[in-house]
């Protein structure tokens, strides 16, 4: 069975561009959503293997989703690889140290090399 992650991005092009990468290239299923409060309501319903999210979004954004998903035992085991444009190493080193958090990405991010960097961050190399 494939990996089946979900992209969590305000932007579109990002959000199209990622999920794109990691089906094509990756071979994975992707779910994606629009917002925090999306992802919350969808990782109910979808079974999966990890989620790529975004840090800034309008309403709840991405250390907050982090936060919720921590706070429920249904998902507090699902990892989560933080994609950001904050390209300074004290905000990367800071997304880091959140509770679920196995790796941040830096955007813009390369389509052909993400799912590989993916990969690795999870252990499924």
């Amino acid at each position: 069975m494939s990996p089946r992650v979900m992209v969590v991005d305000d932007d579109d092009t990002i959000r199209e561009i990622a999920q794109l990468s990691l089906s094509a290239v990756g071979g994975w299923d992707t779910v994606t959503a629009r917002s925090g409060e999306e992802a919350l309501s969808k990782v109910s319903t979808e079974r999966l293997d990890a989620i790529l999210l975004d840090v800034m979004m309008p309403g709840l954004d991405g250390p907050g989703t982090v936060s919720r998903l921590q706070a429920d035992p249904a998902t507090s085991g699902l990892p989560v690889i933080i994609l950001t444009a904050k390209a300074r190493v004290g905000d990367q080193d800071r997304f880091r140290t959140l509770p679920g958090v196995v790796g941040v990405i830096a955007k813009p991010f390369d389509p052909m090399t993400l799912p590989g960097q993916v990969s690795v961050m999870l252990g499924w190399t």
